[in-house]
């Protein structure tokens, strides 16, 4: 990115960086129901992963955001977003719609964020 000049990509990757800001906030609020939701989904125990998804939003966050080793912050967002989408279908059930619950918003954000690791 050059000062004054910004590339596609430079922008997709802010917005993606930037979009996990309430999810970082909602966890960090509702650490424990937060924690239920990640056991329901099967990942025990539950304070364990949170904790650790937490940590991985917010460096993927800051290095998206800033422009801190992209690469690797693109990685740790598609790991989180891909392991969001699992736990959605693994407790709603595999649909294809947001009025069941479907995982078609982490799987379209991670895909973004595979094209920006690829780009």
């Amino acid at each position: 990115m050059i000062l004054g000049y910004w590339e596609i990509t430079d922008v997709m990757r802010v917005l993606c960086g930037i979009w996990f800001v309430p999810h970082i906030v909602g966890k960090a609020t509702n650490y424990v129901k937060a924690a239920a939701t990640f056991e329901a989904a099967g990942f025990r125990p539950g304070r364990f992963f949170v904790g650790g998804t937490i940590a991985m939003e917010v460096l993927a966050c800051a290095g998206m955001v800033f422009n801190i080793f992209p690469k690797v912050s693109e990685t740790l967002a598609l790991i989180v977003l891909l392991g969001a989408s699992y736990a959605i279908a693994r407790i709603n059930g595999f649909h294809w719609r947001w009025q069941k619950m479907g995982p078609e918003f982490p799987i379209f954000w991670a895909t973004i964020c595979l094209i920006l690791l690829l780009a």
